[in-house]
């Protein structure tokens, strides 16, 4: 396993020279367990379960007689991981590609899995869709009920969670709640983050008035689109205490690459759908 460090050392913020030859190397490991420590999290058991998709749109590399090749390729890495890939450092190293001559997509597919299975510390699953089936590839929206229909009022930009309520008087419900206005920024660059986000639950009615303030208040928070969703499951599992929750984010692609983390607590939560949104 690749040994982690901190994300002011990686390749964010600063001048890159692209290489278009194969180098593994170029993958940055950061370890989740700075930022769950941040939630109260140990390393121990997590109150949680998951995964983070990512979806890469401009893969490329060469067969063996030059001529390019093109491909999307999707990657799941388990949550229980002990580190994300910091996203520029994954975008160079598929651009690490272009010139590189493979035996075909399986030889693609075999390094991909290999090297990011070694920089997260986790088996990670990697599927690749080729030009012949990209009519296959659909896109939609989330399910559930849109918090972004209520009309609000807006002073806090920063995430509360004394917004956060639920009526725990009251018998429980089954809801599902999605909202389209998401938006944190990276945590070394500042640079705007765009996301929609899905909120299945079982338990007590989360006043949803609350719930769309909080969520709009990640508006100038700075987090890693992982880190974000984790924050935002844990805050509902502590502040409106439902018995079941699963807190799913897609965010637009930047670079290529868009990132989806999915966290839940119950096991017959269905996996996410890997549809892509009409922003991404």
């Amino acid at each position: 396993m690749t040994t982690p460090d901190t994300p002011q050392d990686s390749p964010l913020g600063k001048p890159a020279t692209y290489k278009s030859e194969y180098d593994a190397s170029l993958l940055f490991p950061i370890a989740r367990q700075g930022k769950r420590s941040e939630l109260g999290l140990s390393s121990g058991t997590l109150p949680f379960f998951g995964i983070d998709i990512w979806n890469a749109y401009e893969v490329s590399w060469l067969n063996l007689r030059g001529k390019p090749q093109i491909a999307v390729v999707s990657f799941m890495i388990p949550a229980d991981s002990p580190n994300i890939v910091e996203s520029k450092s994954f975008k160079l190293y598929l651009n690490s590609f272009n010139q590189t001559r493979l035996a075909g997509a399986d030889a693609l597919l075999e390094l991909l899995r290999a090297d990011l299975s070694a920089a997260t510390g986790a088996p990670v699953q990697v599927a690749l869709t080729a030009p012949e089936d990209f009519g296959k590839l659909k896109m939609g929206e989330l399910d559930g009920l849109l918090l972004d229909r209520l009309d609000i009022e807006v002073d806090n930009y920063s995430p509360d969670t004394a917004l956060l309520r639920s009526a725990r008087e009251e018998a429980p419900v089954e809801e599902v709640l999605v909202s389209h206005l998401l938006k944190s920024n990276c945590l070394v660059t500042g640079q705007p983050d765009w996301g929609s986000v899905q909120i299945r639950y079982v338990g007590p009615a989360i006043d949803q008035e609350g719930l769309l303030k909080y969520l709009i208040g990640y508006r100038n928070h700075n987090e890693f689109h992982e880190q974000c969703v984790e924050r935002i499951f844990m805050d509902l599992l502590r502040h409106c205490q439902p018995q079941k929750l699963a807190v799913y984010a897609r965010f637009t692609r930047r670079g290529g690459l868009d990132i989806n983390p999915w966290r839940s607590n119950f096991t017959t939560s269905q996996r996410p759908s890997n549809l892509r949104l009409p922003r991404q």
